[in-house]
Parts: structure tokens; C-alpha cells; sequence
């Protein structure tokens, strides 16, 4: 797994989302390319801003025990699988705007470096050492710059 806290691969990663355009077609799934900037700045609006709900009693339960080792381990994502809630994103977006999000999130996040995360609670999973926070970030964004082929 790359290291998105790394300055070279946190550049790379901003070149691919560079590289979309507002008529940037996915190659599965039904978002749009405004929907998947979108989709992806969710991960981040969670590490950072108190703007969506922690979820709490059985369903923290579950997602800590089914849901984390998914998403924080090194195996990538299957093609069309199941999204939570949070990050559905069904109204239209604006394409420039949510490229300048994940843009800005990709570099604040490269400046803040693995120490700064390292043992700091997610929004729905605990205590994430600095490993499972970069897998949770560069996994994400890799799977969906792969769906629309960049």
C-alpha cells in the first residue's frame, strides 16, 4: 500500500485527480465524476470537520468488528460494493468545487504527517494507529481514481 503521508505519493495522487475533467466517466457504478470527488472528501470530512453523526452503541459495535478491518487493511475494495450511508452522495455537485476539496484534504493530510494520526480516534472505528488511517485514505481514493480510469 502506498503511503499517502508521503509527499511524492500525495502528489501523485493529486496529479490523477488532476487529470479528471467534469466529463470523466466512471468505467462501474452509477456516480458521476462530481459524486466520486465528493464521495471521497466524505472520508476526509470525518478525520477533520464535526459535521456527520458518530454512530454509537450496536452500530459502532459492528462497524468497528465487521466494517474496519475492510476498510483500514491492505486488501483493496471490490468493484460495486455496499457504501455507508454517509458517503451515498445522490444530489449533483460541483465538479471544480469538490476537486478543490480533495485536492486540499490530500495535502493536509500530507502536512500533518503519520504522527499526527497515529492513535488518533476515527470517526466510527476507535483508535487508529497512523498504517490503518493511510490504508483508509490512500485505499479509498486509489479504488475510485481506478473507477474513473485515471
Amino acid at each position: 500500500m502506498k503511503n499517502l503521508f508521503d509527499k511524492e505519493v500525495a502528489g501523485e495522487i493529486i496529479n490523477r485527480v488532476g487529470q479528471l475533467n467534469v466529463n470523466t466517466t466512471g468505467k462501474w457504478g452509477e456516480m458521476n465524476v462530481a459524486q466520486m470527488l465528493a464521495h471521497c472528501n466524505v472520508a476526509f470530512e470525518m478525520a477533520y470537520e464535526n459535521k456527520h453523526s458518530k454512530p454509537k452503541g450496536i452500530r459502532k459495535f459492528l462497524l468497528k468488528k465487521f466494517v474496519k478491518p475492510i476498510v483500514v487493511g491492505e486488501k483493496p475494495f471490490a468493484k460495486n460494493g455496499r457504501t455507508a450511508p454517509a458517503f451515498l452522495i445522490a444530489d449533483s455537485r460541483d465538479f471544480s468545487r469538490e476537486k478543490d476539496r480533495l485536492i486540499s484534504y490530500v495535502k493536509k493530510t500530507q502536512e500533518l504527517g503519520a504522527d499526527y494520526f497515529d492513535g488518533r480516534e476515527s470517526h466510527s472505528f476507535g483508535k487508529l494507529t497512523s498504517k490503518e488511517w493511510n490504508n483508509m485514505f490512500y485505499k479509498h481514493i486509489d479504488h475510485h481514481l481506478q473507477q474513473f480510469g485515471v
